[in-house]
């Protein structure tokens, strides 16, 4: 089973080794009251950071704050018009968290982040050293996309997703994103509202995930259940935990973290130990520079046997790729089921195609040090 409506043992075994938290606020659970809200978050931080756990803020709020300070109503459609509502914004919001950080004797640090921070292998060690630096110093790490400068290449497009993927970055054991509902609810048939909470999610499957449509964003915020799921599902591929938890009431932190039924746990039952680094990179920040299409025998080699991708199993190649870059690995169906290095130029790769494995050298002209397209120690599957 997938779910469960209540806990069965799942919460005590995922909280009890939480050393590292990251924990994402929504627009909405701060537009009413910047400035409590944020004095009530920070509380509620200097308590957990007193018990040892290391903290990592992801917050919203830049732009409906800009929005309040204009005593605007309606989110602009222009972009330059949004991104200085983000500029204008974040001043406040940061000034906000700092006065509540001082009131408990410690100090804020803010990082604005664009996708292409965290795509470039090199800036996204900087990013990570960076906020590890900011936490040795009792420093809080506030993060948020950088939507002053950001357009649609170098987006992330929403603060649940870049939560995961900071968590992800970071080795967090636990991602809890705190937003205008209680948890994760089934979806009743013919538009009859919600029922029943979701406790525990070990398993994201397609039923689960047909019950976030219709839940986007609105004009504070973007996203909405669908990006909460599509972050848990990264934490979980990562083999860490997220939690999705009611905002409104912000010593739901405390109670959630002491193991209180309350929110829902997405947690992957029996998880393996998480990826390396380098998996973790490959997954969820590398571009890839192209895509290898492998046939249904592939397919099962990879998912199923922890096999390497061999020549013989590719159907076909699509974009230009270097030995050793990043590629898309997609099944007869054009699904992505992996990620890997490549050993093998996109040119080189196109002549070998269907090749058995010792006609390679043959068909290349030229001796060859490894014969599988990507090893499978350098493969990620995906969830």
């Amino acid at each position: 089973m997938s779910f469960h409506y209540t806990d069965n043992g799942e919460r005590k075994k995922t909280l009890s080794g939480v050393k590292r938290v990251v924990v994402k606020v929504g627009s909405n659970v701060l537009r009413e009251d910047p400035a409590g809200r944020t004095a009530a978050l920070v509380e509620q931080i200097a308590q957990l950071t007193k018990a040892g756990i290391e903290v990592i803020l992801v917050t919203s709020g830049a732009i409906p704050l800009g929005m309040t300070i204009l005593g605007k109503t309606t989110r602009p459609k222009e972009l330059a018009k949004v991104q200085g509502l983000s500029a204008l914004g974040q001043c406040y919001l940061m000034r906000h968290y700092e006065d509540a950080c001082e009131q408990h004797g410690f100090h804020c640090g803010q990082l604005l982040l664009t996708a292409a921070d965290l795509r470039d292998h090199e800036r996204n060690v900087r990013v990570a050293e960076c906020i590890r630096a900011l936490l040795d110093e009792g420093i809080l790490p506030i993060i948020n996309e950088n939507d002053s400068v950001t357009v649609a290449e170098i987006k992330i497009g929403d603060n649940d997703t870049l939560a995961a993927m900071v968590a992800a970055m970071l080795n967090a054991d636990l991602t809890i994103l705190m937003t205008t509902i209680d948890a994760f609810h089934e979806v009743l048939p013919e538009g009859k509202g919600f029922g029943k909470r979701f406790s525990v999610v070990t398993e994201l499957d397609q039923e689960l995930l047909s019950m976030a449509g219709n839940t986007d964003g609105n004009q504070y915020s973007t996203g909405g259940m669908m990006t909460k799921l599509h972050a848990a599902s990264i934490c979980m591929t990562a083999g860490y935990a997220l939690a999705i938890v009611d905002g409104r009431d912000f010593s739901n932190l405390g109670r959630f973290l002491a193991g209180e039924d309350i929110g829902t746990l997405f947690c992957r039952s029996g998880a393996k130990n998480p990826m390396r680094s380098w998996q973790r990179f490959l997954a969820f920040f590398s571009e890839p520079a192209g895509a290898i299409v492998v046939d249904d025998g592939a397919e099962e080699a990879l998912c199923r046997r922890n096999k390497s991708l061999l020549p013989g199993g590719i159907l076909g190649i699509s974009g230009a790729f270097r030995k050793g870059d990043p590629v898309q690995i997609l099944n007869a169906r054009r699904e992505e089921i992996a990620r890997g290095i490549v050993n093998f130029a996109s040119d080189e790769l196109a002549r070998i195609c269907g090749a058995k494995s010792a006609s390679i050298a043959e068909l290349l002209g030229h001796p060859v040090e490894a014969t599988e397209a990507v090893h499978k120690d350098y493969l990620v599957l995906n969830a």
